[in-house]
């Protein structure tokens, strides 16, 4: 975005409204992450952490408000599970389906509604195994079980009142909610990273640094390149006559993103490599010593940096089918087209558009697939390489950062257009 359409955002009201209320919704769930939960032991918790890679990228997924145990620490990780939970039902459920892609706006609704309602539950059972977890290893301490309800409690409303704050922000219409949030605690930790940055560094440490820069500066381009690219599959409109008008005879084009689903797939793969931990910590509700044992064996197999970059590189390319497949659905496509006279130039309208859509696009989704999923892991192969591990996020931050920039600068830009058009 040019310097010129920045200061036009805040010339045009309605949309410096919108901007001000997304900043002022940011702000407010930023305050909420700093007020913490009573009775933690900040050392054994920052020890804690430190030791556990999984417990870091729930950290990332919660927005950053896991590290200091604050009222909303779950942040929008149990509603990111639900909707995760209620996507793959509509694979098992018609109905369900039937509601999310044939009953337009009021379907979704509808189906946004049952999401949130499985939210609570979710949130209810993540809260009390995670804090059940943190009290075992004396990170946290509750006088008697009261305590440790009225805790879940607390943690489990900050979730919702996180969840209503994305959804606020993402009616806005200048990005989405959700990916905002995450963006806005991966960009709260830059300060206090540099600062740490600054005060361990040493010349022996400096070609690691910028290693480190060089790495951050290709994943930036390599993001915005994908993000960017797209293939432009050109699309012809017959001539029409209606009434002593001719309508159609013009020729545009499609674009086909080689990255349609956006951060969408990185977001819901790292929830679903956090589900294991989450199964062992609800299961501490029915025995505390089996649900330990559980934990540390999800740990043990998780913090091995060759099995948890195998799974995560999986999921991501598995995810980014998995979300094209929900957000672009070739055969409406094709009925669109043929409803209003447009065709591609040598492929037959109907069934023939709608199976050279899908295949020109899994050709296009798997190397942006495979590019999103070489992205993710890229700091566990430095690690690897090097074995240093203090870059396991920095590839998953920096691409989630860059793709939900880039979403929200073009969704400004499309309102921006909208309005030089009025």
């Amino acid at each position: 975005m040019s310097f010129s359409k920045f200061f036009q955002v805040f010339k045009i009201k309605d949309l410096r409204d919108k901007v001000l209320m997304v900043a002022f919704l940011l702000l407010c769930f930023r305050i909420l992450a700093v007020i913490p939960i009573p009775g933690i032991d900040q050392v054994a918790l920052k020890n804690f952490f430190g030791s556990n890679q999984l417990f870091n990228f729930l950290g990332v997924m919660a927005g950053s408000t896991l590290s200091n145990l604050s009222i909303v620490m779950m942040g929008v990780s149990p509603y990111i599970t639900s909707t995760i939970i209620m996507q793959l039902l509509t694979m098992i459920f018609p109905r369900l389906k039937e509601m999310y892609y044939e009953e337009g706006a009021v379907g979704r609704a509808k189906f946004n509604r049952y999401s949130r309602i499985l939210t609570v539950p979710l949130g209810i059972l993540q809260a009390y195994g995670f804090l059940n977890l943190l009290s075992s290893k004396n990170a946290v301490h509750f006088n008697g079980p009261f305590d440790l309800i009225k805790n879940v409690i607390i943690v489990t409303a900050g979730s919702m009142i996180v969840m209503w704050i994305g959804e606020l922000i993402t009616e806005q219409k200048i990005g989405n909610g959700v990916s905002l949030l995450i963006f806005a605690g991966i960009v709260s930790r830059v300060p206090s990273v540099i600062t740490s940055l600054i005060a361990s560094y040493s010349p022996e440490v400096l070609v690691t640094y910028i290693g480190f820069a060089v790495m951050a500066i290709f994943v930036i381009a390599g993001v915005v390149l994908v993000n960017e690219g797209e293939r432009k599959i050109p699309i012809s409109y017959a001539k029409q006559v209606r009434g002593n008008k001719m309508y159609g005879g013009v020729s545009s084009y499609l674009p086909i993103k080689v990255n349609q689903a956006g951060v969408i797939p990185i977001i819901f793969a790292i929830s679903v490599l956090l589900f294991p931990q989450f199964i062992a910590q609800i299961s501490s509700v029915f025995s505390k010593s089996f649900s330990l044992k559980m934990i540390d064996w999800v740990n043990a197999v998780f913090n091995n940096v060759y099995i948890h970059s195998a799974f995560y590189f999986v999921l991501v390319v598995v995810f980014t089918y998995f979300y094209t497949a929900i957000t672009f659905d070739p055969g409406e496509i094709s009925k669109n087209l043929q409803r209003f006279g447009g065709f591609i130039t040598g492929i037959r309208p109907g069934e023939s558009t709608a199976n050279f859509l899908s295949k020109v696009t899994s050709r296009i989704i798997l190397w942006g697939a495979v590019f999103l999923g070489l992205i993710a892991i890229l700091p566990n192969v430095v690690q690897i390489i090097t074995g240093l591990n203090f870059l396991t996020i920095g590839g998953t931050a920096i691409l989630i950062v860059v793709s939900v920039a880039l979403e929200t600068i073009k969704q400004i830009d499309s309102q921006l257009v909208m309005r030089e058009y009025e």
